[in-house]
């Protein structure tokens, strides 16, 4: 069984330390390596689908909290708020108060809607000891987030549109078998009290599942404070399910910011806020691609992508040289020198990385290498260039 919390950290993908403190894992180079792979794909995805990308502050004044209804609603699962110079600052709990700031901070038209920001952001969730485990379930989540603001009439299209934008990275990423779930309102104070906005909300998100023929469960209780979502499950090895990615539909901060649009004939109007995150916390979904893979990862996701092997201590030099033109490629590749072992063992000691450049006497002459596949396959002297363009999330 792959249980990433023993694979992760053998493969050097996160580890934990007392000192830093329980639910705040850290990623070595091997786990930055595939964070940066996952980062960069989303964020290229996301660009090429009209979505500009900011970035915002991890902190908030604890009034930005009491407008977006989190203070009220949310505030048991918050940081306790820090105060400086006599105001009171919070570790955000989510990155969307921020985006609608960023909204309203010019005015904003019908001609500019849909509007689609995306971050990569900090966020913070004061999880008890009892539910952290491994890359899982965290108290510092790095979050794939993004805002679709837009006409109430552009709402179903741009949901779809985030769903395209899930299950094209899914499929990208190798998530494998997912669930999808409606995720409605339950009983409570947790709960924004305005039924008709939930029901248009939740109208939207039906339709949209509907017209995609997407089977669903229902979940209620298992809503944002402020509005249904479509959460979409993944499950581990051991049977424990939890929410990867979510499309949600907002009716509610749109009003507590008081944001609005000039419609085509000059008066304001309120937008919708389309929450969307496409492969949800980075912690974990590296945790789930730890599994699925069992570290075996696609080349453009492994943290080495190639390991130059020299077949002796005389190959060494043209190991090197051949080393540095697959790092100007933008390989993320290493040297396992002969002093390391046998050819066989340092071959098995680098069992999964995509490509083994083993480099004896006639390689070293031309300057090329033999190329062994993981699968032990032979693909005899693929120039580095070719190797580079196989491994990028978009060749």
């Amino acid at each position: 069984m792959n249980d990433h919390r023993r694979l992760g950290r053998d493969l050097g993908i996160f580890g934990t330390d007392p000192l830093i403190g329980a639910g705040l894992p850290y990623l070595p180079p091997a786990g930055a390596a595939l964070r940066k792979a996952v980062e960069d794909y989303v964020h290229e995805l996301e660009r090429r689908n009209g979505y500009q990308h900011v970035s915002s502050p991890v902190l908030g004044k604890r009034e930005l909290y009491e407008r977006s209804g989190h203070w009220a609603h949310y505030a048991e699962d918050m940081f306790p708020p820090m105060t400086v110079g006599g105001e009171e600052f919070v570790l955000r709990p989510s990155l969307c108060p921020h985006h609608a700031i960023i909204y309203r901070s010019r005015q904003r038209s019908h001609r500019d809607l849909p509007l689609r920001l995306a971050e990569l952001g900090g966020m913070y969730r004061a999880e008890l000891s009892g539910v952290l485990g491994g890359l899982n379930r965290v108290r510092a989540i790095q979050l794939n987030d993004g805002h679709v603001f837009c006409p109430p009439e552009q709402a179903a299209a741009e949901v779809s549109a985030a769903l395209d934008l899930i299950e094209t990275a899914h499929a990208r990423l190798g998530v494998g078998q997912v669930r999808y779930r409606l995720s409605l309102r339950g009983e409570g104070g947790k709960y924004v009290d305005d039924p008709a906005l939930w029901a248009r909300s939740e109208a939207v998100l039906r339709e949209v599942l509907r017209e995609r023929g997407r089977d669903h469960d229902e979940a209620p209780g298992e809503g944002a404070f402020y509005g249904p979502k479509i959460d979409i499950q993944i499950t581990d090895p051991a049977g424990r399910e939890s929410t990867l990615s979510t499309v949600q539909v907002d009716l509610y901060q749109p009003g507590r910011f008081e944001l609005d649009y000039t419609g085509p004939s000059g008066g304001p109007l309120r937008p919708v806020m389309v929450h969307r995150s496409v492969v949800g916390g980075l912690e974990r979904l590296l945790a789930h691609l730890v599994e699925v893979h069992g570290g075996a990862f696609p080349a453009w996701l492994a943290p080495v992508q190639a390991v130059v092997l020299p077949l002796s201590d005389a190959e060494r030099p043209a190991a090197e040289a051949l080393l540095r033109r697959c790092l100007a490629a933008g390989l993320r590749a290493e040297l396992a020198p002969a002093d390391r072992g046998s050819l066989g063992a340092r071959i098995r000691a680098h069992r999964l990385v995509p490509y083994q450049l083993v480099v004896g006497p006639r390689e070293a002459a031309s300057g090329g290498a033999s190329v062994r596949l993981r699968d032990g396959g032979q693909a005899g002297e693929v120039p580095v260039e070719q190797l580079a363009a196989r491994s990028r999330p978009f060749a």
